[in-house]
């Protein structure tokens, strides 16, 4: 951010309040599940530092969790390039309307036996009897097996996180008479990491790039950006995805072009037309990386049919909801929610991922997401709560007022001006 802001440009300040707030409230609680923490390295929301005796001291906060091994060649670019298969806690190469505003301190496939009895109480047997679609002969099939099945500890990271999200998502597929098969597809996006972002661009659970994200109602602004909310991108991508089928007559050119864009595919089979040739997903010219794409979700797909097969484990996950939606008020630092609803913070950013900044603009119908257990914590804690709910007063500079002035006006350090507010 340069040293001058224009006259429309805004600021939020902080108060004494949060210091003084979370202290009554005793110290978070720790987290026993894995997740980013507040909020994502590609925002640069650097600490903010509460005005306190020590008004430059910043509390501290890490970068989104790191990027998960995805087997791609490079990264997916989806929903008409929306998605780049960019995943979450990397540690191997694969195979295959910023509004002027700121913040301040205020092989041929392989069969499967599958087991006759599934368990209800269990979310996997539940996925599985949904399984529709249909197998591919190719090795890749094969190849992206081997892959997750040497990676152990990945697909244990992807299967914990998804915990919190894949029961809401299987309701919305099971709605849409979808394949269940679709309900794993973030898997392969962003191994369910909320906050993955692609060099393309491409945020969230299903990876939407900016551009498909507004055309499907996602919005992107200073505040939130919708292409990380768990039930918008979810609603975003079963809509697109249902197009595509309505477009392409199957689920494989489908996921083909949720993978390489519409256009593109549209275009390969127009190739094969012309030459009299099929027109299948198989017998179309595609990248490496698409034509790896829909074996990988069937390897996805083996993998929850029968891990034992691969050497893998996968933690059961209850068949309910693990989140419901509270109203979000007006304004509430992230913080203090967290702490009213008695959640780590960690666990509550992991549940909404689509605030840019550490205080939640609440109104507009904005909502929250809190565990099923916690909602009644939260309101309970939130009626009882007199104090300001948010630490953070807008403040609208000058024409021609410099940074360091402002940060020496609210006796808060020029780099947590800048963080803050980049």
């Amino acid at each position: 951010m340069k040293s001058g802001f224009s006259i429309c440009c805004a600021l939020l300040l902080a108060c004494w309040a949060l210091n003084t707030q979370a202290a009554d409230l005793g110290p978070a609680p720790q987290s026993d599940i894995s997740g980013p923490s507040a909020w994502p390295s590609q925002y640069n929301l650097a600490a903010y530092a509460e005005t306190t005796a020590n008004p430059t001291a910043s509390p501290d906060t890490s970068s989104a969790a790191a990027q998960d091994d995805n087997p791609a060649d490079t990264a997916t670019d989806s929903t008409t390039q929306t998605s780049s298969g960019t995943a979450a806690d990397s540690s191997a190469q694969t195979p295959s309307d910023k509004a002027n505003s700121a913040l301040l301190p205020s092989a041929a496939p392989t069969q499967y036996t599958v087991p006759t009895v599934l368990p209800q109480n269990d979310l996997w047997g539940r996925i599985r009897n949904g399984f529709a679609l249909p197998e591919l002969d190719t090795p890749l099939v094969r190849e992206n097996e081997e892959w997750y099945a040497s990676r152990p500890d990945y697909v244990r990271r992807m299967v914990e996180r998804s915990r919190r999200y894949l029961y809401h998502i299987v309701e919305e597929t099971e709605k849409r008479g979808m394949p269940s098969e679709i309900a794993l597809l973030p898997m392969i996006e962003s191994a369910f990491n909320p906050k993955a972002y692609s060099p393309s661009h491409a945020a969230g659970i299903w990876q939407f790039i900016p551009s498909t994200g507004k055309h499907f109602g996602l919005q992107q602004n200073w505040w939130h950006d919708d292409r990380y909310d768990v039930i918008a991108s979810t609603d975003a991508a079963l809509d697109y995805l249902q197009k595509l089928h309505d477009m392409f007559g199957d689920w494989e050119l489908a996921l083909a072009a949720y993978n390489w864009g519409e256009g593109a595919v549209s275009r390969a089979i127009a190739r094969n037309q012309a030459r009299g040739e099929p027109t299948d997903f198989l017998s179309l010219n595609l990248p490496p990386e698409t034509r790896s794409y829909v074996p990988r979700l069937l390897a996805v797909k083996h993998i929850v049919e029968n891990p034992a097969a691969f050497d893998l484990d996968l933690a059961s996950i209850p068949n309910r909801p693990y989140f419901t939606t509270v109203a979000a008020p007006k304004n509430i630092d992230v913080k203090l929610a967290a702490r009213l609803a008695n959640v780590p913070l960690d666990e509550f950013v992991s549940l909404n991922p689509s605030h840019n900044r550490p205080v939640i603009r609440g109104g507009e119908s904005r909502t929250m997401l809190l565990p099923v257990d916690k909602a009644d914590t939260f309101a309970a804690n939130l009626e009882d709560y007199s104090k300001p709910l948010a630490s953070w007063q807008t403040y609208t500079p000058q024409r021609g007022e410099k940074l360091l002035k402002i940060a020496q006006k609210f006796g808060i350090s020029l780099t947590t001006l800048k963080e803050t507010n980049s």
